[in-house]
């Protein structure tokens, strides 16, 4: 017995197919490629704000940590301060650099201990790829007989 198939199972694809074919293939591939790309910005952009939380949390627990008389020293807490992405690595290759300000300043509110407490506010700003510059504050109140009474 002898089974003969009739179709176009010798033949090739036409020009048009192969045409559409790669013109699909390339839309998903720069699809794909937009997606990793994304994805690296944002994870970029998330280690950036990890980094400036920390360092924030770092200047105003440490001022907390210190004496009234150390607080109300002028010029014993600096204004400005640098800090870097991964300050342990190479020099010249240590990512963003992180430019902060401390401003120590009274009591906003009228009380009668007003002359007992001080407000901390550490700016911190930084630029990332892009030249997009980033902003983020952290405020806290510091009391005479405050945390240092406790540590020390």
């Amino acid at each position: 017995m002898n089974i003969r198939c009739v179709g176009k199972g010798n033949q090739g694809m036409t020009l048009v197919e192969v045409v559409m074919a790669t013109g699909i293939l390339t839309i998903v591939a720069g699809a794909l490629i937009g997606t990793y790309n994304c994805g690296f910005f944002v994870m970029q952009s998330v280690r950036e704000n990890q980094r400036a939380t920390q360092i924030l949390m770092e200047k105003v627990e440490t001022i907390r940590l210190y004496s009234w008389s150390q607080v109300n020293t002028p010029n014993f807490i600096p204004a400005t301060f640098s800090d870097y992405y991964d300050p342990q690595s190479a020099q010249g290759s240590q990512g963003v650099r992180y430019d902060g300000e401390i401003e120590i300043s009274d009591f906003p509110f009228n009380t009668s201990y007003r002359t007992n407490l001080k407000q901390i506010e550490v700016t911190l700003t930084w630029k990332s790829r892009g030249n997009t510059t980033h902003t983020r504050k952290a405020s806290t109140f510091i009391a005479k007989d405050g945390v240092q009474n406790y540590v020390y």
